[in-house]
């Protein structure tokens, strides 16, 4: 770790270690003005200016650019100048649909220079989701990509929002909307420092909304700090290396990977801005731009050890991370198999930043999201709030008593009742629910409401889905419980098998039977059903409570 000395992110933390060089302890120590494009991303650019921040690839691959710390801090100022120029002013909340591309960096920046608040979003939005989302969170500002027809969804949704009054187009010249381009070229580059305060809303996210309408989540500028963790102690940037999450900027996983931790330590990071996910697209970039680390969700890597990863030079990689699901032992053995790499699983929210991980120099334990992270004080705990013994399922908490964690959301915006559930009595309540073995790490059992309780006993999905994940001839599966007379609930299981395979009865049976071998006889799934695909949310997570209310268990 000496090599990584010096950083501009030591001016914000103090951390301690164990004799395995295990970090034990995080503090931070910012100051009241504190603002992430200022006292980040200008004092690296003003130490390093020709240090590349990131590079930045187009879908077919014909457009190739590498933006150093200098061009980041520029072009963000040039940005707020544009921004201001149209009246986007400190507080104002402004939505940002911008996909991968590389105007979504110069335009989160500029708004924190000026103090307004960022709302990303995903361009896979429709009318009805823009109208909800508008009014929910009081936008009134838009940058939105050209691409695909996003911006016509847009368009109708203006109709009945009219507090959107500035519109912001990243491509092509389109009647009623200001040109992103034009507009950053033509601003100047000098931007003073703004009075803003750390604890100042600086991003707002809405939630992936698997059982109802999205909340709203605040954090303030603090939470880019927090990310110092998930990028030192748990990607393991290389400052002279570059990492690989693979995000779309509506998400908050985009902000985890690809922006404030990784720049914190200094790393460039690279943008593969993609239309349409295929594993060769991503396993050729691995040598050609000597990636060092790299982030996916789970289904990422199931896809990748289906090709022959023996057709890739992945040499280059030194660390690979996982989150966004949980991710099943199979595809920890054969990633592990095939590169010598183990994927150091972790675990977070929109709510929060990494919470649970398999932190550098912990030894990963397939399937286990690892240790809570120090950085906050987590529990386990039954429904009575007591903490559960090892081996007991219980929600993880959160304790946080007079001082909020950086990292930790202020609030769900408008929505004292939902706030007021999640953030009681001094604790989060994360809603997730794991067991603890022995040596601490914990295992990601589901939701509050996943839980399967059958015939007495409480049954893990997760559980279940890793045993049918190791079928070969599995591509996806989701299990849930079903309602059942004499048990209460059945396990079924929703099952996507690869191409070529056909679902039968005795399909069936061999999973059915291959399940009760491999775990406990109870668990097995008695009903087995096969789909073409899952229902997902728009950020790609599975949607139980749409496999529920098909099953007549709404």
């Amino acid at each position: 770790m000496d090599s990584k000395s010096g950083l501009v992110y030591h001016n914000f933390v103090d951390e301690e270690f164990d004799s395995k060089g295990r970090l034990v302890k995080i503090s931070f120590k910012p100051e009241d003005s504190y603002n992430f494009a200022f006292d980040c991303i200008d004092d690296v650019a003003a130490k390093t200016p020709s240090k590349p921040a990131m590079v930045w690839l187009n879908d077919d691959k014909t457009d190739e650019r590498i933006f150093t710390f200098a061009d980041m801090s520029e072009m963000s100022k040039r940005t707020a100048n544009f921004f201001v120029s149209l009246g986007i002013k400190k507080g104002d909340r402004v939505m940002l649909v911008l996909k991968r591309h590389y105007s979504f960096w110069f335009s989160i920046l500029a708004l924190h220079r000026i103090g307004a608040v960022a709302v990303p979003a995903t361009n896979q939005l429709v009318e009805k989701d823009l109208v909800y989302r508008f009014d929910k969170a009081n936008i009134t500002a838009i940058v939105c990509t050209g691409d695909g027809q996003v911006k016509e969804e847009c368009e109708k949704a203006f109709a009945l929002c009219p507090q959107v009054v500035i519109k912001i187009l990243c491509g092509p010249k389109r009647d009623g909307w200001e040109d992103f381009e034009a507009g950053v070229t033509a601003s100047s580059p000098g931007y003073g420092r703004q009075d803003t305060h750390k604890d100042e809303d600086m991003l707002m996210y809405f939630t992936s909304g698997t059982t109802g309408y999205p909340r709203l989540v605040a954090h303030a500028h603090t939470y880019s700090l927090a990310h110092i963790t998930t990028a030192r102690h748990w990607h393991n940037v290389n400052p002279d290396g570059i990492h690989f999450t693979v995000s779309d900027t509506g998400w908050g996983k985009s902000v985890w990977g690809k922006l404030y931790g990784q720049w914190l330590c200094e790393a460039c990071v690279m943008t593969y801005d993609f239309e349409k996910f295929a594993a060769h697209d991503l396993l050729v970039l691995f040598a050609k731009y000597k990636i060092t680390s790299f982030c996916a969700p789970p289904t990422i890597f199931r896809f990748f050890i289906k090709e022959d990863l023996g057709n890739y030079d992945l040499s280059s990689l030194e660390y690979v991370c996982t989150a966004g699901e949980a991710l099943n032992p199979e595809v920890f053995n054969k990633f592990y198999e095939h590169t010598g790499l183990k994927i150091m699983e972790g675990f977070g929210q929109t709510e929060t930043t990494l919470t649970i991980a398999n932190l550098v120099n912990t030894e990963p334990k397939p399937g286990s999201m690892g240790l809570p992270n120090p950085q906050y004080d987590i529990m386990v705990v039954d429904p009575d709030g007591s903490e559960t013994e090892n081996g007991q399922i219980g929600e993880v908490v959160i304790r946080y008593g007079e001082g909020r964690p950086y990292g930790l959301f202020k609030e769900y915006v408008d929505d004292a009742e939902a706030s007021a559930n999640a953030l009681r009595d001094g604790i989060y309540h994360t809603g997730d629910t794991v067991w603890r073995d022995e040596d601490g790490y914990l295992w990601f059992v589901g939701r509050t409401d996943d839980l399967i309780k059958s015939s007495g006993y409480r049954i893990s999905p997760f559980e279940i889905e890793s045993v049918i994940m190791e079928l070969p001839y599995v591509l996806e599966c989701a299990v849930i419980g079903v309602p059942d007379d004499l048990r209460g609930q059945l396990v079924k299981a929703y099952i996507v098998l690869v191409a070529g395979t056909e679902g039968s009865d005795e399909l069936k049976k061999q999973i059915q039977a291959f399940t009760q071998k491999a775990t406990a006889p109870y668990k097995y799934p008695r009903l087995v059903e096969f789909i073409d695909e899952l229902p997902k949310t728009i950020s790609g997570k599975i949607r139980k409570v749409e496999l529920r209310q098909m099953s007549g268990n709404p």
